[in-house]
Order: C-alpha cells, then structure tokens, then sequence
C-alpha cells in the first residue's frame, strides 16, 4: 500500500492506495472513526461496495443516502435530500460523512459535511479513476447552479482519503478514460518526465495495467498535494490545476451536464487551451502536437462541441476563474509548465474555439 501525505498543518491527511482496501477500511485509518456515520453513494456504486464497506461499521449508527447518479444531480435539492437524513436521524456534530463514489458524490457529500453543523468530520473513498486523481484530493466541495458548474461550494478538507484500486474493475470504459484526462494535466502543468512517462505506458495505461495504473495514481495525488500544500485555497499555484477546465465547464454547462463525461469536456479544454498558447505563441507547436497525440493515444477527444461564440463567453464569463471582470485561462507554455493569462483578446479565443471545435 502506498501513502501519500497531504501537508495543511492541523488539517493535513493521508492518502492510501493499494487494492482490496474497503474490505477492512475501519482498520486502515490512523484515527477512530466516529460513532454516526452518514455514507452518501449512488446505486450504481452501491451495488457493488457498500455491503463490503457496511460489514466493517459493526457497533456504529449508519444511515445510508443514495442520490441519483448523474453530474445534473449533484445539487441543491440532493443537498437538502441529505440534510433532511442527517437532521431526521437526530445527527450531532460528532458525525461523520463518507463518500463512497465518484466526484459528483464526492464533492456532494463534502459540501454537505461543510455546512451541517457548521462542519463535521469527512472521509473520501473515491471509486472513479477521475475522482481518485483529481476531485477526492485537496477539499474541493460544491453544488452545481442550472447556470454554471461548482458554484456554490467550499474548501473543506476531509480526515483521510482510500483509494482502493480494485474499484476500476466496474466502471465503463468511457469513465475509466475521463479519468486519464486528469492525469494528463499533471503531466502538461508540472511535470515533464511524467509527461513522457506517460507517452511510453499508453499501452499499459488503455489495458489497465494494475502496476502503471497505480504509479499514474500515485504520481498524479503526489503532484496535487504538493501544490495543495502550497496554495490551499487556489491563490496562485493551485489555479493551474484548472487547465482545460474554463473551457471544460462551458462544454458540461452547454450540454447539461449529461452528453459530455467531465474527463471528455476537460480533454477537448486542455486542447482549446494548449491552441490558444500556441497561437499566441507561448508554447511551440511540438509541444502542441504531443499534448494532443497523447489525448488521442489514451482514446480521448480532442475537439469541442460546435456552439455560437456568444454562448462560449456567457458560460465562460460565469466561470469561477473570472476576476475583475476578465477572463483568466491556464495556458502550457512548456510541457510540465503552465501559467494563468488574462490578456488574450476574445477574437483570438474565439478563432482558436472554432478551430477546434
């Protein structure tokens, strides 16, 4: 089992990776759990891992959310579905909140331990390769608004989080690939050797290798929470970790947040975004051509819906990375390095959107 440590001071935690964690997941943690647990999951998870997870909470009051699955129902009326559990169950702020799922559940059930007595203990066990990587690490919690992704939410960091690699064996293969998106980001913002390494184990990667799959989850959560580490509450560094994703939540807005999987939208946003620095000439068109070789190597798209440049700005403009009044966009400069912009002119964007969509 790996162990990667999230440095916050007081609030720092571990990640554990390895497989078969679930089964005895009240042993691996360094901590007593709490005695009121609420586990929020979605019957498409539930029906694998929450009997085996349930059997370890002997002796505890446990009660059980299943909320839809789906990006369009991680909302406020999920929310309140929740608390309406919590409070009829006469939960003190001694509870805890688990989620079992990926980051729809996840960010959901963070966003609910945030606010429930004004903030109760939290624990992730991400099921989804996106979530593993990406939404399950660093305290990012939200609910979406019918008119933008994420926009009602808080930085809440949870006790622990245990990813149990054995949970990729039932997802579909469309979710394992969104997740590959998110690792690839690591790779283009931080990291040039992962970057490359992750060009020579496409391979082993798209037949889910257990030995490359788990030094790609490993490296991904080592990057996150070294910039976690540093940047908390997205001042500076941590921003970066957005690459793609301005453009990424145009696209799941745009569509309702069910045609495109967010791995898919933030991919086709990693392609928008590496264009638009080349065609402004901060990064050089053979660093383009492997970011966008990679993404094709790993089966993922690299063109855009086709939408009206107006309908681009006003998702874009409701963005939580628009400041003053601008629009701020992560751009590679390099492969492993990234920097945020705020000086490209809409004309330019908007060329570079209908050249790769």
């Amino acid at each position: 089992m790996a162990e990667v440590n999230v440095s916050l001071g007081e609030r720092s935690y571990t990640i554990y990776i390895g497989n078969a964690l679930l089964p005895n997941y009240v042993e691996r943690l360094p901590h007593k759990l709490n005695q009121q647990l609420l586990v929020i999951t979605n019957p498409t998870i539930s029906q694998y891992y929450l009997k085996p997870l349930l059997k370890s909470f002997a002796g505890h009051q446990v009660k059980v959310f299943e909320m839809r699955d789906g990006e369009q129902f991680k909302s406020l009326d999920s929310y309140a579905e929740a608390m309406d559990i919590l409070i009829d169950a006469g939960f003190n702020r001694d509870c805890g909140i688990i989620a079992l799922g990926g980051g729809v559940v996840g960010d959901l059930a963070g966003f609910v331990a945030s606010t429930f007595q004004r903030g109760v203990d939290f624990y992730q066990i991400p099921t989804t390769l996106l979530s593993q990587v990406d939404s399950s690490v660093g305290g990012k919690t939200a609910v979406n608004h019918p008119q933008g992704k994420n926009l009602i939410g808080a930085f809440y960091q949870p006790k622990s989080v245990v990813i149990d690699i054995d949970c990729l064996q039932t997802l579909t293969e469309r979710d394992y690939r969104s997740g590959l998106a998110e690792i690839v980001k690591y790779g283009v913002i931080y990291d040039a050797d992962f970057f490359q390494w992750l060009e020579q184990h496409t391979e082993e990667l798209n037949q889910q290798d257990p030995a490359a799959l788990t030094y790609a989850i490993q490296r991904s959560c080592e990057i996150k929470a070294e910039i976690v580490a540093l940047d908390e509450r997205e001042k500076g560094l941590r921003a970066l970790l957005n690459l793609g994703h301005t453009f990424g939540h145009a696209i799941e807005a745009a569509t309702e947040y069910g045609a495109w999987t967010h791995g898919e939208a933030v991919a086709a946003g990693i392609i928008i975004a590496s264009k638009l620095s080349e065609v402004t000439q901060r990064l050089n068109s053979s660093d383009f051509r492997r970011i966008k070789d990679l993404l094709l190597a790993l089966g993922l798209p690299t063109k855009g819906p086709q939408m009206p440049w107006q309908n681009w700005l006003d998702y874009m403009q409701r963005d939580k990375k628009v400041k003053d009044g601008q629009l701020h966009f992560v751009l590679p400069v390099a492969i492993g390095q990234a920097e945020v912009v705020s000086t490209v002119e809409h004309n330019t964007v908007a060329a570079v959107i209908t050249e790769c969509c």
